[in-house]
């Protein structure tokens, strides 16, 4: 090759480097590429690769090894402190709020306004990088009159500064509204078949979420809830809210005792819980935790639900009953208070200090009739 030969493959490898160098130093994730990021267990979930050899080597133009292996050692040293576990104590105090149940029989927090400390909530999940799943369904004339203001909402209010992935089930993809997302937000769209009923819609979405667990879901986030779309969020909704298994307390429920609860109470049904047993009512529009753990829930609901179709019988609540009986039998790991979930045709009692999330107006004349 001749001198002007070398100068211009010279070039053209210098300007190559600086380029990707570049795009390395002005990318929020320290990655030249948008690839759309699958966890893997096995492998893990940190930082390290950001750390690549060659921005240090454009530093003092040669290539430190000593440097290189001080950069290591300080990478495992941070892995190490990332990687410890969060205690209960470290962010949550039931003391805070003495006159409502902070604590269950089991020792499982229920988190209200003023028991946790978000500061130290965001340190640690910030330095996990975690990515929160959820899920939700709009099927009919649902869509036209829930699903803009749910979806604005969430982007709005739901995890705020964590990355988060919008699970949508519609039965008509042409009539999805147009929801511009912030940062860190991205949606899947899928197309489902509508039920012939709404008990059937509400009680096949266990299924539906089970599946989508087993086939993607769970190599795409680290927690994942399920919601109804006919509720609104009004304030954060954020990183206390995340566990192994959550469970919402019903608004209209949470000061009863059990036996005044709308268990269903026909032996006959899976759901069946018997008079004297109980700890909550629990609200099927929200439940959540790891995807295994959502898995496992919606996998026994379901399993009910068959049971029953099998039994020609079909409980009170339909998949929520079931959803109570599995927390009886399988307790939640973490409670949220009717303020994650709270409906203003109660009023706004003394206890109830924050709002997350709201209900909407019930339009079950209209909204049931669309199939």
């Amino acid at each position: 090759m001749n001198v002007k030969g070398k100068v211009i493959l010279s070039m053209l490898v210098v300007s190559t480097v600086v380029v990707v160098f570049w795009e390395y130093i002005n990318s929020p994730e320290g990655s030249f590429l948008w690839i759309y990021h699958s966890k893997n267990s096995e492998l893990g979930d940190n930082g390290s690769q950001k750390n690549w050899w060659f921005p240090s080597w454009f530093k003092n133009g040669t290539h430190n090894y000593q440097g290189e292996e001080e950069d290591v050692d300080r990478d495992k040293e941070q892995r190490k402190e990332d990687s410890e576990e969060l205690q209960l104590s470290d962010w949550f105090n039931p003391q805070k709020r003495p006159e409502v149940i902070t604590v269950t029989g089991w020792k499982a927090p229920v988190v209200w306004e003023g028991t946790y400390n978000r500061a130290i909530l965001e340190s640690y999940y910030g330095k996990q990088k975690i990515t929160v799943g959820l899920t939700v369904f709009a099927i009919g004339k649902y869509i036209e009159h829930y699903l803009e203001e749910f979806l604005t909402s969430a982007n709005k209010h739901f995890m705020v500064g964590h990355k988060v992935i919008f699970y949508i089930m519609v039965d008509d993809v042409s009539r999805l509204p147009l929801v511009e997302l912030g940062p860190l937000r991205s949606f899947k769209v899928f197309e489902i078949q509508p039920e012939k009923r709404w008990q059937d819609i509400s009680m096949m979405r266990m299924k539906t979420i089970g599946e989508h667990i087993v086939t993607h879901i769970q190599h795409e986030v680290d927690f994942l809830f399920c919601m109804d779309v006919d509720q609104v969020f009004q304030n954060t909704f954020g990183l206390e809210t995340l566990g192994q298994s959550v469970a919402q307390l019903q608004a209209w429920w949470y000061k009863a005792e059990p036996d005044k609860f709308t268990y269903e109470r026909r032996k006959e049904s899976a759901a069946y819980i018997p008079f004297g047993q109980g700890d909550f009512y629990y609200h099927a529009a929200i439940f959540g935790g790891t995807p295994i753990q959502v898995l496992n829930i919606t996998q026994e609901c379901f399993k009910g639900i068959l049971q029953d179709k099998k039994n020609d019988i079909e409980a009170e609540w339909h998949d929520e009953s079931h959803l109570n009986k599995y927390f009886l039998l399988n307790k939640p790991t973490k409670i949220l208070s009717p303020e994650y979930c709270w409906d203003y045709h109660i009023g706004l009692p003394s206890d109830i200090k924050t709002v997350k999330l709201s209900w909407q107006t019930k339009e079950y004349n209209l909204v049931r009739n669309n199939i």
